[in-house]
């Protein structure tokens, strides 16, 4: 499914795009799979209201967002491409790329499909950086895969990335077989703003997330939400969201690890 030859030949150019990107370590990978198989993929995604998927736990920093992590079980196809992202091949690749002692996370906690439809955001955010339900993984990569042959750039919904400290930003079109892989740390910031999309209408990817075992976890830090252009009243529950999900799970269990 994925294009494994023409990454690997092109390996060293971009591992070099990746390190030397603004405003933070990224890459942005076009013609990443087989682009007739992803087309015939498509209509074997779930329907939000008809088929079995999830809306996002995001909150208010989110909106009309829905995820499927067991996302091999729609199709051969589909199993295959989830096959290929937790292969060894591709842990190599992301890897080199890196310079990380990276893995897949094979129960794609929090990842997998994501679709956005009519009015759909999500807020800027930096991401959790211990999987909740492994203490000693360090989150170190997202790998986010677009599947919108159907793109108009004037209805909105780019990828936006912006570094918390510097304040570089810069924008990514979630086009078609477009991969980017990129660094998830405490200052990488992203999400995209409200899309305009028709009704039935979806802003599709695939998320996958690369971790590293750490043998002396420090800090957990759950998702943190810096909203854009929103009241005080948003932002500074942005602030406090961390130590909300903290009061939040000593009483309960995680509520993303039920999204499959």
């Amino acid at each position: 499914m994925l294009n494994f030859k023409a990454i690997e030949e092109n390996i060293e150019a971009l591992a070099h795009q990746f390190q030397n990107a603004v405003p933070f370590e990224h890459v942005v990978i076009d013609h990443f799979a087989d682009e007739t198989r992803l087309v015939r993929m498509i209509p074997a995604l779930p329907v939000p209201g008809a088929d079995r998927i999830n809306k996002s736990r995001d909150y208010i920093f989110a909106r009309n967002k829905f995820e499927k992590g067991n996302f091999k079980e729609l199709s051969a196809e589909w199993e295959e491409l989830y096959l290929d992202l937790t292969s060894a091949r591709f842990q190599s690749i992301l890897r080199t790329l890196s310079g990380q002692e990276v893995f897949v996370d094979p129960d794609f906690f929090g990842g997998g499909i994501h679709l956005g439809g009519k009015d759909s955001f999500l807020d800027m955010h930096v991401d959790f950086n211990y999987h909740p339900l492994h203490r000693n993984w360090f989150r170190n990569l997202n790998i986010l895969l677009y599947l919108n042959p159907d793109w108009i750039k004037e209805l909105g919904g780019q990828l936006k990335l912006k570094h918390a400290r510097t304040l570089e930003a810069a924008e990514v079109e979630p086009l078609f077989n477009r991969c980017v892989i990129m660094l998830t740390r405490d200052y990488t910031l992203h999400g995209y703003d409200r899309i305009h999309f028709p009704e039935g209408q979806f802003r599709r990817s695939v998320a996958t997330y690369a971790y590293s075992l750490d043998a002396s976890p420090g800090k957990e830090r759950s998702t943190r939400w810096m909203p854009e252009k929103s009241s005080f009243l948003k932002r500074a529950v942005g602030n406090a969201w961390p130590t909300l999900v903290r009061i939040k799970s000593y009483f309960l269990s995680s509520g993303t690890a039920k999204n499959k």
